[in-house]
């Protein structure tokens, strides 16, 4: 028994000596930092992993800002025709159903304001300073859809690392007047056009407006092919979701979408 304790003793000693050698020659080991760095989640250090978008994103996120440091790609659609092909067979019922009873006239349209709203003004799109055929007026579900389209438009703008343009849109309500004019100067104009509905409205995707703070120099201008591909991207996401119907129109420049 004394035997064992004295060549316990002298393995301990010989130990506590070899640690005290190996820490004259390398100060930096510290004892226990291996079982420190056991406790962490596996992966927590990994470089590629702590300076990912993904991450740095998340890690913003959480601190309660986005971080934009990190530019997400601008994509499109692989087809208008195929990601939009919402004729008027399609959009006709959605705007029967959700609309109002067509409006006669402009002057009537003035007294349907219980039913209808002025969407003139609106600090997420811009109304075609040229429009003359429609009057600023959508039924309330219409109205928020156009809203909706243009603050994810500017959101993913913002994401994207574009200076900030707003939609513009170049026809809403249209009276049975507005129709009827438009008709004797656009043979492809319906006579049983949605727009008469207050739920369809149409977007230019060749022209945008720039947002120049007050004060500050005009921002450089952006392509619109570089734009009509974010909006693209917007449109087929609220589309996707249920929102609305949507057609690509190549002759007038625009989609044409109506609410669902």
């Amino acid at each position: 028994m004394r035997l064992k304790k004295t060549v316990f003793n002298d393995l301990v000693i010989a130990s506590v000596a070899v640690l005290f050698c190996v820490r004259l020659c390398h100060p930096g080991v510290v004892p226990g930092a291996v079982a420190e760095s056991s406790s962490e989640p596996v992966g927590a250090e990994n470089p590629a992993e702590a300076d990912s978008p993904v991450a740095a994103e998340a890690e913003a996120s959480a601190a309660g800002a986005l971080d934009f440091s990190y530019r997400h790609p601008i994509r499109g659609v692989h087809s208008y025709a195929d990601c939009f092909p919402d004729l008027q067979e399609v959009q006709y019922p959605s705007a029967r159903q959700h609309g109002v009873r067509p409006v006669r006239n402009r002057v009537e349209a003035e007294h349907r304001k219980k039913e209808l709203l002025c969407v003139a003004f609106n600090p997420y799109y811009e109304m075609d300073a040229a429009m003359s055929h429609s009057i600023p007026y959508l039924v309330p579900r219409a109205s928020a859809l156009l809203e909706h389209i243009s603050r994810r438009f500017l959101d993913s703008l913002a994401v994207k690392g574009i200076p900030l343009h707003t939609l513009i849109v170049t026809s809403v309500l249209r009276s049975e007047a507005d129709v009827a004019r438009l008709r004797r100067t656009n043979g492809n104009a319906s006579e049983q056009s949605c727009h008469r509905f207050g739920t369809t409205f149409d977007i230019s995707y060749n022209r945008y407006h720039t947002v120049s703070p007050p004060g500050e120099p005009a921002r450089r201008a952006v392509r619109s092919d570089s734009l009509k591909y974010i909006l693209c991207e917007v449109l087929r996401d609220a589309r996707a979701e249920g929102r609305c119907w949507v057609k690509y129109e190549v002759k007038q420049g625009c989609f044409h979408i109506t609410v669902r």
